[in-house]
Parts: structure tokens; C-alpha cells; sequence
């Protein structure tokens, strides 16, 4: 799995790295039970912080995207790929919210904008 890790973005690097594992799990590259590198390991091998690592960690953990053992390990959870719950749907809604809100302001109509979701997911999908 390749991460890369924007240092001008605006999001935070954590986030970034928290949204390329989940990406990754999207993609079928990381499997429900696949482990995931130490927070050591990773931070080393990423060349960042651990604190950082240890935030895209429980940040993914909080989301049940990925689970912590300890003294076993990282692992993806065995849930990372699942139904949306009702909850998961609110969350997905309040976080878009504001993406679709941009979107009307850029006077991007409802097609386009549903293109865009489904150009997304395939470009997703293809491992691009």
C-alpha cells in the first residue's frame, strides 16, 4: 500500500494517514485480520512522528476501521468492512454536509456532482 502524505495540505497528517489506510481497505488492499506496522515501525518508516501514527491509529480504532492488541499488534478490524449503520450514515452526512454545501456555491448541479461521487468510487475501486 502506497501513503502519501501531503506536508502544505491543510489536513492534518494524521488525517491523511488515517484516510490512506482507510482507502486501502476500500480498495481491498488491506483485508479484515491484515496487520498494520507498530506505531514505531510506521512512524519510522514514514519518516513522521509517533504521536502522529498513534492519532491516525486511534483515530481509525474510534472508527472500528482498524483494532489494537496489545502486545499483538495492529489489525484491521474484523468490521472495517460492513453495513452502514444508522450512526455511521448521521456521521457520513454531517461530514459531507459541508463538501455538498461548497458544491451548490460552485453552482455544480445535481448530476454533476453525482458524477463526481461516481467517478470517485471507481477511481477508488481501480486502485488509482
Amino acid at each position: 500500500m502506497f501513503i502519501e502524505i501531503e506536508t502544505n495540505s491543510a489536513v492534518p497528517i494524521y488525517l491523511q494517514l488515517a484516510q490512506s489506510i482507510i482507502e486501502g481497505v476500500a480498495k481491498g488492499e488491506l483485508k479484515p485480520g491484515d496487520s498494520l506496522p507498530s506505531v514505531r515501525a510506521f512512524a519510522a518508516d514514514l519518516g513522521m512522528n509517533m504521536h502522529t501514527v498513534n492519532k491516525a491509529y486511534h483515530y481509525l480504532e474510534e472508527k472500528e476501521f482498524i483494532q489494537i492488541v496489545q502486545k499483538k499488534g495492529v489489525f484491521v478490524h474484523e468490521n472495517g468492512v460492513r453495513l452502514a449503520s444508522p450512526s455511521d450514515r448521521d456521521r457520513l452526512k454531517k461530514e459531507l454536509r459541508p463538501i455538498v454545501a461548497e458544491a451548490l456555491c460552485l453552482q455544480l448541479s445535481n448530476e454533476d456532482l453525482e458524477q463526481l461521487v461516481r467517478d470517485l468510487i471507481s477511481k477508488i475501486k481501480e486502485g488509482e
